[in-house]
């Protein structure tokens, strides 16, 4: 799904007077898990998941042209945990 699908479909579910709204309000949402995220914080919606930010720790891949190995170094990530209730409807 795409963002725009998503404002489309809370548009059709009246949650949105117009596409446009939607589409700021959720451009909003996402700037704010954004920057929660950017700051070294998690976002949790208890029931549905976590985003946690993670350290990679640095390790040794290969380049696939050449099969030459490389360091590659550490860096952050995002790791997302299913919570309980997201996980039983998947199930």
């Amino acid at each position: 799904m795409t963002k725009k699908e998503l404002a489309n479909i809370l548009y059709l579910k009246e949650v949105f007077d117009t596409k446009l709204e939607a589409e700021k309000k959720i451009d909003s949402i996402l700037d704010l898990i954004q920057e929660t995220l950017l700051s070294g914080e998690n976002v949790n919606f208890i029931g549905w998941g976590k985003l946690e930010v993670v350290q990679r720790a640095p390790r040794l891949g290969r380049n696939p042209k050449t099969g030459e190995e490389v360091q590659i170094e550490s860096r952050r990530g995002i790791k997302f945990k299913p919570g309980k209730n997201f996980l039983e409807k998947l199930n």
